[in-house]
């Protein structure tokens, strides 16, 4: 039997506001009872999924690679004898999965590179008469990527994640995956994705239990300097709880696109472009903002015509209802006023003349001008990292970039002189704040100079 699945409409901004556009905090997540079963059956007690996050991270951190081993057959039922994919089944898996894959990967891994290698990253040095002042801009060395494995394999995420990495020449990049069920392994596309970005250490561990091992590192996997890549609530508790030890790229939740449009828009169109984004998951947020009621019906009905033969209905069925909708307003400028205040991941402006709005737009992941600028082809090959600020961050952060791959130090090289004219100041300030150690460093350099 079919799924009708309904778009709901919300004619009351009010409305929306306390429905499908209200934020809601990683700390006040609902946990599916699914989720709170499995937990029980795993720990043996009710545990929250922090409580759950933080025993896994301190296992992993006493037990290293015994206890990665442990919860690779507790979790997913694989019993390994290694962790690391050898070398030789990465590269042979470029002969494993169809030629029009392996080109499609090769297409993107391409078009991401270029893109990212005209991102402006250096470091200068301004030399002055009174000395050098400066910033070095240099890769961290090492970086762990999670490639999610979940519902459905995701080699656009490792090539989003790696490339990146690499054109900020970070040195040492280590990857780790779900192990897969039982026997199933590693799907071999991402493999085949590590082999086009030429990255060799692949580790079968997923979860929190794969943040920790790159946190801390056990005897087969390295620690590294920072984690990036997206996943369950598991991997996004896991990074929350050891950022600090090691550095993160952000805390990503559930995927989420809004589509502003008016009454110029194909309503086939913006169907499929919710439905792409509402497949995702069945916390994917799929939101419609128009001044044209007529727009939101017509395509209320295009997803209601296309949903139930989708491969994922099951999931629309959920994440559409749920999570999603199409909000009336008064016109596109309140539009874009609903789309800066909810700082959407991805902001796709199917709108007449969408490079007009471009300037309206401050907060937003990524914006997609127009109808042949769709968020899928941002997904794949368009070039920017899909890798993007989720759950309102787009407030005050970026997609996954070149910046996130390095670190930046200051240089400060200062002649005699200088320094002692400066210390002046400096003297004022470090008495003003009670702190006679600094004044005196900064004395002594007076005196040297008047010497």
């Amino acid at each position: 039997m079919k799924t009708h699945v309904i778009l709901p409409i919300y004619d009351s901004l009010a409305e929306a506001e306390n429905t499908i556009l209200k934020r809601r905090s990683l700390r006040d997540v609902d946990v599916p009872p699914r989720i709170v079963d499995s937990l029980r059956d795993l720990f043996g007690e009710p545990v929250s999924p922090a409580e759950a996050v933080s025993r896994i991270i301190q296992s992993v951190r006493d037990g290293g690679d015994a206890a990665l081993f442990d919860w690779n057959a507790r979790i997913d039922g694989a019993h390994l004898d290694a962790l690391a994919v050898p070398e030789a089944a990465i590269t042979a898996a470029l002969d494993a999965i169809p030629p029009d894959v392996l080109d499609a990967l090769r297409l993107a891994a391409e078009r991401i590179r270029a893109f990212h290698e005209k991102q402006p990253v250096t470091s200068w040095i301004d030399a002055q008469i009174e000395g050098s002042l400066g910033q070095l801009v240099r890769p961290v060395d090492s970086v762990g990527v999670y490639v999610a494995g979940g519902t459905a394999p995701l080699p656009s995420s490792l090539l989003m994640s790696v490339i990146p990495a690499q054109v900020a020449g970070v040195p040492e990049i280590v990857l780790c995956t779900p192990p897969g069920r039982g026997d199933e392994g590693v799907p071999p596309v991402i493999l085949a994705a590590a082999a086009v970005c030429g990255v060799s250490k692949l580790f079968r561990v997923g979860g929190a239990q794969a943040i920790a091992a790159m946190a801390y590192g056990t005897e087969s996997v390295p620690r590294v300097a920072k984690i990036v890549g997206p996943g369950n609530l598991f991997v996004t508790l896991a990074k929350q709880q050891v950022y600090g030890d090691v550095g993160i790229d952000g805390l990503p939740g559930p995927t989420e696109t809004m589509v502003i449009a008016d009454a110029s828009a194909d309503p086939g169109l913006a169907a499929a472009d919710l439905l792409a984004q509402a497949e995702h998951d069945v916390l994917a947020a799929a939101i419609l903002v128009t001044p044209s009621r007529e727009l939101a019906e017509a395509v209320a009905a295009e997803i209601a015509r296309r949903a139930a033969d989708l491969s994922r209905a099951d999931i629309i069925a959920q994440s559409i209802p749920n999570r999603s909708g199409a909000v009336i307003v008064d016109d596109l400028a309140q539009a874009f006023d609903v789309a800066n205040t909810y700082a959407a991941e991805h902001l796709c402006l199917l709108v007449d003349d969408p490079w007009q709005w471009i300037g309206r737009v401050r907060n937003a992941g990524g914006i997609f001008l127009g109808e042949s600028s769709f968020e899928v082809l941002g997904d794949y090959v368009a070039g920017p990292s899909h890798v993007m600020p989720t759950g309102g961050t787009a407030r005050f952060a970026s997609p996954l970039n070149v910046l996130d791959f390095v670190k930046i130090t200051s240089v400060i090289g200062l002649e005699t002189s200088a320094a002692a004219e400066l210390s002046r100041s400096a003297v004022v300030l470090a008495r003003a704040e009670a702190l006679t150690a600094h004044a005196a460093a900064a004395e002594a350099r007076i005196q040297r100079g008047e010497s």
